[in-house]
């Protein structure tokens, strides 16, 4: 591995060696599918293949605040797709997302399939074809959407940024993660100084800005993400912590969480989901909100 200081990039970049850290194995610089396999299909209107990371949480969480009032239409079916195997280079998945990331949805209720990937944009799909979590005065609905896209610009210096050179790079560089920290800081600010005058994101109502924030931001304010919870002195941002436990306490986040989910304690874990009733093996209401 070269180090920080003697490297001096070529000419021309060529991918002739793996990027190291604990993606290498999936990380490529072209894209479409590596291998052919098709997507499995259940009862739903709604196909969601997906992982429990913060991406794939803010769908199932979704979806589960969408059954909780009501909307039997947004019943799914949610398939596990282990993007360490590379599940997101088959034929299928690419299919439904040309761009290989996680969440991927299809919804099969009408007489042509439509796919819907990047997460704002389910979200998005979802709220404006139930009518729920975004507001529709122009006012608070641009306020709505703005904190979504805030977080779709923002966590890629989280995840891809912080989270990958302080807890995946195979080698500690000072200058990223100092670099990083210090815009993950600046962020959390921002977000701390928004709730000091507001109970949610973009108001006083919930909705897809919180639902799309949390999984990020919430479980950073609570010292899971990364484990950098001490590093980044997380529990300075008072009003980030009030709003991260008040929306941990829902029970639709609380089973959204565990959908796909794959690692922490297996009471916590739903593998896949198909049915309302498979939530009644695990015993969610014991699961800590942060764990």
């Amino acid at each position: 591995m070269t180090s920080s200081t003697d490297y001096t990039p070529p000419a021309v970049w060529t991918w002739n060696k793996e990027s190291g850290g604990r993606f290498a194995n999936i990380n490529r610089p072209i894209s479409g599918a590596t291998h052919q396999k098709e997507l499995p299909i259940g009862r739903h209107p709604l196909q969601l293949y997906s992982l429990g990371t913060p991406n794939g949480v803010k769908v199932t969480v979704m979806l589960e605040e969408l059954l909780a009032l009501g909307h039997s239409g947004a019943e799914y079916d949610a398939w596990l797709i282990q993007i360490g195997n590379g599940d997101q280079f088959g034929s299928g998945f690419v299919d439904a997302n040309p761009n290989s990331k996680i969440p991927a949805l299809v919804d099969r209720s009408g007489p042509t399939p439509i796919r819907v990937f990047e997460s704002a944009s389910i979200l998005m799909y979802l709220a404006e074809k139930f009518g729920a979590f975004l507001p529709t005065e122009i006012p608070a609905r641009t306020e709505c959407l703005s904190w979504l896209f805030w977080q779709m610009g923002s966590a890629p210096y989280l995840g891809g940024g912080f989270g990958h050179f302080y807890a995946y790079a195979p080698s500690k560089i000072e200058y990223a993660i100092d670099r990083f920290a210090m815009e993950t800081k600046r962020q959390l600010d921002v977000l701390d100084k928004r709730l000091a005058n507001n109970t949610y994101i973009a108001g006083e109502t919930y909705t897809i800005a919180d639902i799309a924030i949390w999984p990020w931001y919430g479980a950073l304010a609570k010292g899971v993400l990364y484990g950098a919870g001490e590093f980044l002195q997380v529990k300075e941002y008072t009003h980030v912590q009030r709003w991260a436990d008040a929306i941990a306490q829902r029970p639709a986040v609380r089973r959204g969480r565990m959908v796909n989910r794959t690692f922490g304690e297996p009471s916590s874990q739903l593998h896949e989901r198909h049915d309302a009733s498979d939530f009644d093996t695990k015993t969610q209401d014991k699961v800590s909100p942060a764990s």
